[in-house]
């Protein structure tokens, strides 16, 4: 598909997603949720793509919401909540699709664009990130985009509450002491970074690539030991039901690469 304000680049079973408004630091605008939404909703369907990697042109990730663009054009329904519940659905979208989604972050990630990395599986960053709950600087509330819902998860209730009370920013080695991101790097060194891990990410089964990233998802907010361990159980059963585990195990034991059907 072709967007007006972002590019993909797809290299093989992966598409290179870059948020593509470099002019206005990659802020949030009408046509950039609508061509996310639609790209993001086409993607559970989409049987040739195995991974996403997300990223900014220019100097930043994203800088979030384009305030100047907000009341220029008619505010979409957005399921009765308008433009709010629009661009939320995008995050809703992102973690329902079945690949995984890597984050490549450079320079300043803010409000909305704060969130798009969040709702990541991967966030790599380079050294100019910066990362911000921005909301709470313009008079509302942080709890937004489901900031609310992923922060605390990735760094704990007590720096979440730090970040989401005061909107103060989170650089690049704090992200990485927290555990916010999982490796940081020089900027020129991000895209090389993303295919390190893209490439080891593709040398497992599809399927068990997928069924993680859903059972992960899952057990995060499993009630109980015993909810995590029945995923488990269904997941790894309908694993070792499929040509990928075969073909993995004959490869295990030849003592050679395995050859995964693509799906």
């Amino acid at each position: 598909m072709t967007y007006e304000t972002i590019s993909i680049e797809q290299r093989g079973p992966v598409d290179w997603v870059t948020f593509n408004r470099p002019d206005a630091l990659n802020s949030i605008n009408n046509q950039m949720v609508a061509d996310l939404s639609d790209y993001f909703g086409r993607l559970f369907h989409a049987r040739s793509t195995r991974i996403v990697v997300l990223r900014g042109a220019g100097r930043a990730y994203c800088a979030g919401l384009d305030i100047k663009a907000q009341g220029t054009q008619e505010a979409p329904f957005g399921a009765g909540f308008g433009f709010q519940g629009w661009l939320a659905d995008v995050y809703v979208k992102m973690r329902r699709c079945p690949q995984p989604i890597i984050s490549l972050i450079h320079g300043p990630a803010c409000g909305g664009g704060f969130a798009f990395a969040l709702a990541s599986d991967i966030r790599i960053a380079g050294q100019s990130a910066r990362m911000n709950a921005a909301f709470i600087k313009l008079g509302l509330s942080s709890c937004d985009m489901g900031v609310s819902y992923f922060l605390p998860r990735l760094v704990g209730a007590s720096l979440a509450a730090e970040l989401m009370m005061t909107g103060r920013f989170i650089h690049a080695d704090r992200a990485l002491a927290t555990g916010l991101v999982s490796q940081v790097v020089p900027d020129d060194q991000l895209e090389a970074a993303g295919e390190a891990l893209v490439a080891e990410m593709l040398a497992t089964s599809p399927i068990g690539l997928r069924m993680t990233k859903e059972g992960l998802g899952f057990a995060i907010d499993a009630p109980s030991l015993e909810a995590a361990i029945a995923m488990e159980n269904r997941n790894q059963l309908m694993c070792a039901a499929s040509d990928d585990f075969k073909e993995g195990l004959a490869a295990f034991l030849e003592k050679r690469a395995p050859n995964y059907s693509m799906r």
